[in-house]
Formats: structure tokens, sequence, C-alpha cells
């Protein structure tokens, strides 16, 4: 599938068969893909967890409520540390939540080009992710989305509502 192709037909997924896990092949794909990301100064500040243990599923599934959360087979979370980012010396901005964006943005893309649903959760508790004891105390948990394949029963949208290139773009 072309990139352009891809990414027109991606969409979040909240359907999972819960009995059909992903391949370790294709989950090592995925992963290198956010291994690939670029970083500010390439100091990659970030750490993934693949969450596969059904113990420890049950733990992140503290995290959000949704019942569809809770069928996927695999939870993929993304996390990093502050002092391990770029910082801006002219206003003391930091740069890990735009890493941790690029490499969730790659994760997802990965995702899909192996067939394999994800969707991007930012609405989770962060409290309870700490309760886990999964993470270290430093490590800032940016982003998770479960990683699995629809139900045999789903069929996609195929119909973004997306404003204009007029809408968003300024030639100057």
């Amino acid at each position: 599938m072309d990139f352009y192709e891809l990414i027109s037909q991606r969409e979040s997924i909240r359907n999972y068969d819960s009995k059909r896990p992903v391949a370790k092949e294709k989950l090592s794909r995925i992963l290198d893909a956010g291994r690939l990301a670029p970083s500010a100064c390439n100091l990659q500040p970030w750490k993934l967890y693949l969450i596969s243990k059904p113990e420890n599923l049950s733990k992140i599934h503290t995290c959000y409520p949704a019942s569809w959360f809770r069928e996927a087979p695999h939870i993929l979370i993304v996390a990093g540390k502050t002092q391990e980012a770029w910082t801006r010396k002219y206003d003391a901005y930091n740069s890990l939540e735009t890493d941790l964006t690029i490499v969730m943005d790659h994760l997802i893309l990965a995702a899909e080009a192996e067939g394999v649903g994800t969707c991007w959760i930012a609405a989770f508790d962060p409290e309870a992710l700490e309760k886990t004891g999964l993470f270290k105390p430093d490590e800032k948990i940016f982003a998770l989305t479960p990683l699995g394949y629809p139900k045999a029963d789903f069929v996609k949208k195929g119909n973004k509502s997306r404003k204009s290139l007029d809408d968003i773009v300024v030639y100057l």
C-alpha cells in the first residue's frame, strides 16, 4: 500500500478481537518504526512499553473505562523523561511531547501498514497508571493505544471529514 493510501485509510479502531494476538514479527516491525522516529537533537527521550501479559493488561485497564479497550490483546504505551529531551535555550521550551507525538504517529501508521488496529488514547487516568507500578516515577506517560485486529464484523467507515486545504493553508 502506498503511503498516501495508508494515511487516507487509517482510522481509529474501537472494536478488537481479543482472541487474535498480533504476531511477534509484526509487533517487532511496529516497534521498530517507533525506534526510527526522529527527535530533537536525536536524543530519543522515549520508552515504549508493549503490554501483552494478562496480569499487566488488567492493571492497565484501570486507566481507561471503555469496554472495547479491554478487548485488545496488546496495549502500547509511549512514555518519556523530560530531563532527557532537548530544551530550547531562548525560552526553555522542552521537546518531549513533540518527540513523543512523532513516535506515536510512526507507531500507529506502522500498525496500519501491518493491518493492525490502533486508537490513540490521551484521555487516560495518569494516577491509575502510576499505581500499576509498571513505570518509573520520573517517566511521563504520554499516550497509549490498543494494538489488535478488528473483530470479523468490523467495517471501516472510509469517509474522513477534514477541512479543505484552502481552510488550513496560508501561502505567503
